[in-house]
C-alpha cells in the first residue's frame, strides 16, 4: 500500500485542492449554522463559549430555506468529503509518522497544524457521523465537543493552509491533468523523489493508474452524495437517503412527514393537548387566554415552509394558521423585540424558544393549527405549534403552552 508507484506531491496536491475548496464550505455552514440558533439568547450549544464566540445578529427569515440550505451543505458535504479526506490521509500518511517528527522550528509548527488538522477533522467527521445515524449516543454534549472541535480544527487548517500552500500549487504545476487522465494503468510510472518522503523509495508495480485513483475517490464521494442529499433535496430522491436515518417518518396521510421527537419522546401528558388545553398569550399588563375554537375562528394564514433539522434532513409542508404579529398586536405589543415561547414538552431540550423580532413580524410565521388542509397531528405539535420561515427545526416550538411577547 505505501509503495504505490502513484503516491506523491501531484496526487496529495490535487486531494488537498479539492479539500481547500470543500473544508471551508463545511466550516461557514457550521458556523452560520450556530449563529441561526440565537446564542445571544442563551438556546445555542454551547452557551459559554468564552473568546471564541462569533458575531451576533439577527437570522434572516428571507429566504425561507436559508437554515436548510446552511445545514443541508453542512451535513451533506461533511459526509461527500470523507472519501477524499481517507485518500489524503493515505497519500501523506508515512509522513504522518516520520521521525524525528521536527528538525526545526518551522518543522514543528508544520507537525503541530498537522495534530490540530488531522486530529480535528476526524474527530468532527466521526462524532458528526455517529450523530446522525443515533440517538445522542454520546457521553458527552456532543453539539459542545463539535463546536470546541470544529475550532481546532480551523486552527490547524489556517495554519497548515499558509504553510503548504505555495508547495501545493507548485505541486499542481508539475504534471498535467489532463495527461494523468490519459495515462493507463500499464504507462504510470513514480514521481520523482521529493523532499517530504512521499514518493515511495521502493515503487511497487502499479494496480491502479492515478485517474484510477481519482475515479475511485471521485466516485466513492459521489455515491455518499446520492446517499445523503435526499433529506434536503426532497422529492423522490428522499427514499435514496440511507445514510441520513434520523428524519423519520410518523403520522399518516398529509401528517406523514419527518420528525425527531414524538409526544411521547417529549412526555406529552393526553390532557395537556386535551378539550382543555389553553394557550396563554402574554405582553406588556396584558394576559390573555384562549381556546384552540376561538384560535380557529380568528382569520387564518397558510404559507408553504420546510422545518430543517441539525442531523441535515429537512421537509417541506403547507401550514396554516394565525400570524405571530397578529397574536402580538391581540395583546398590545405591535413592535415586539422578542417572543418567549414555552411547551408542554416535560422531556428532552429544547422545550422553550426565544424568537427574534424579524421572526416574530414576518408575515409568514405562524402559531399553526393545521398541516396540508387537516389538524396537526399530537406527534407533529397539536394542538398548535411555531413554524417561522429559516428558524432551526427545535426552535418551531411544538405543544405549546404560552408565548410572551416582549416589548
Amino acid at each position: 500500500m505505501w509503495r504505490s508507484p502513484v503516491r506523491g506531491p501531484w496526487l496529495t496536491a490535487v486531494f488537498g485542492a479539492a479539500l481547500l475548496v470543500a473544508l471551508p464550505v463545511v466550516a461557514v455552514t457550521g458556523l452560520l449554522d450556530y449563529i441561526a440558533y440565537g446564542p445571544r439568547f442563551g438556546q445555542a450549544i454551547p452557551s459559554e463559549v468564552g473568546w471564541l464566540h462569533l458575531p451576533w445578529f439577527d437570522w434572516p427569515t428571507k429566504p425561507a430555506w436559508l437554515f436548510g440550505l446552511t445545514q443541508g451543505l453542512h451535513v451533506i458535504v461533511g459526509l461527500t468529503i470523507i472519501p477524499l479526506v481517507l485518500a489524503k490521509l493515505w497519500s501523506v500518511m508515512p509522513r504522518l509518522f516520520a521521525w524525528p517528527p521536527a528538525r526545526s522550528s518551522a518543522q514543528l509548527l508544520e507537525r503541530l497544524s498537522l495534530l490540530f488538522l488531522v486530529g480535528g477533522i476526524v474527530f468532527e467527521i466521526a462524532t458528526g457521523v455517529l450523530n446522525i445515524q443515533y440517538d445522542y449516543i454520546f457521553g458527552f454534549s456532543f453539539y459542545t465537543a463539535h463546536y470546541f472541535g470544529a475550532w481546532v480544527f480551523i486552527a490547524g487548517f489556517l495554519v497548515h493552509v499558509s504553510l503548504k500552500l505555495p508547495r501545493m500549487v507548485r505541486s499542481l504545476g508539475s504534471r498535467s491533468m489532463r495527461t494523468e487522465l490519459r495515462t493507463s494503468r500499464a504507462a504510470t510510472r513514480p514521481e520523482p523523489p521529493d523532499t517530504d518522503g512521499l514518493v515511495s523509495e521502493n515503487p511497487a508495480p502499479p494496480t491502479l493508474s492515478r485517474r484510477g485513483v481519482l475515479a475511485l475517490v471521485g466516485g466513492g464521494s459521489l455515491l455518499v452524495a446520492v446517499l445523503s442529499a435526499g433529506q434536503s433535496i426532497g422529492g423522490i430522491i428522499r427514499t435514496t437517503s440511507l445514510l441520513l436515518p434520523r428524519g423519520r417518518s410518523d403520522g399518516s396521510g398529509p401528517n406523514d412527514f419527518q420528525i425527531n421527537k414524538t409526544a411521547s419522546a417529549a412526555a406529552i401528558d393526553p390532557a395537556d393537548a386535551g378539550p382543555d388545553w389553553r394557550l396563554t398569550l402574554r405582553g406588556g399588563h396584558r394576559e390573555v387566554t384562549l381556546d384552540r375554537a376561538t384560535l380557529v375562528a380568528m382569520p387564518q394564514h397558510s404559507a408553504r415552509l420546510s422545518i430543517a433539522c441539525v442531523e441535515g434532513w429537512s421537509t417541506t409542508q403547507t401550514w396554516t394558521g394565525i400570524p405571530l404579529a397578529a397574536l402580538a398586536e391581540h395583546v398590545g405589543v405591535p413592535v415586539p423585540r422578542s417572543a418567549f415561547v414555552q411547551s408542554f414538552q416535560r422531556n428532552g431540550g429544547f422545550g422553550q424558544a426565544m424568537l427574534q423580532p424579524n421572526q416574530i413580524l414576518n408575515p409568514d410565521a405562524l402559531l399553526a393549527l393545521r398541516v396540508n388542509g387537516v389538524d396537526l397531528s399530537l406527534d407533529h405539535g397539536y394542538p398548535a405549534r411555531i413554524i417561522v420561515p429559516a428558524l432551526p427545526g427545535v426552535h418551531n416550538t411544538k405543544w405549546v403552552r404560552s408565548i410572551d411577547f416582549r416589548s
